[in-house]
């Protein structure tokens, strides 16, 4: 496998998730204090939202890669 189709399939699989979950949510740890016993965290939950469009066209790029021959 060359490094055209390693990349149509990463396309392929990326624009799929992104069409079907629509983004992706991560944890960002912002603030720690540790007063004796007690540990106090803030943690801030972002979500990252992908539009349909670029997963349709990482769809269609990755299959062009694929099927595209020299």
């Amino acid at each position: 496998m060359n490094g055209r189709k390693i990349l149509g399939v990463i396309l392929l699989a990326g624009g799929l998730l992104a069409l079907a979950y629509g983004g992706f949510s991560y944890t960002e740890k912002r603030h720690a204090a540790k007063l004796g016993p007690v540990k106090v965290e803030l943690k801030n939950r972002e979500r990252v939202e992908i539009p349909p469009w670029a997963g349709a066209v990482a769809v269609v790029g990755g299959i062009v890669l694929l099927v595209w021959r020299r």
